[in-house]
Order: C-alpha cells, then structure tokens, then sequence
C-alpha cells in the first residue's frame, strides 16, 4: 500500500511540475483532447499503462 500511495504522490509531483513550467502548453494539450476521437485515447491509455505495467515489473524484479 505504501508503494502505491508513493507512486500516486509522485504522478502529482510530475503532474505539478510540468503545469507550471508550460501552463500554456498544457493548455492546448488539455484543448485538443476535447477534439480527440474516444477510441484514439482509450488506446493511448491502455498503451501508457501497459507499459507502465512492464516498466514496473522490470524495475520490481
């Protein structure tokens, strides 16, 4: 549990530090997902977080 709890603060920490070195390019970004089709992001997800998966299995072993 505490593994996971340490990775989530530290998705905010990333998450944090980019919004406020490129807010406005985060803007657009935020603005052309709003044009994406749902299909295009729901891979893009699961392509993220399969290799998220991978990545940490590699790293855990």
């Amino acid at each position: 549990m505490r593994d996971l709890l340490t990775a989530l603060a530290l998705i905010l920490v990333i998450e944090g530090v980019v919004y406020a070195l490129f807010p406005e390019l985060m803007r657009r970004l935020a603005a052309r997902t709003t044009q994406t089709p749902a299909q295009a992001l729901r891979v893009g997800g699961l392509i993220a977080a399969f290799l998220g998966v991978v990545l940490v299995w590699l790293l855990r072993r």
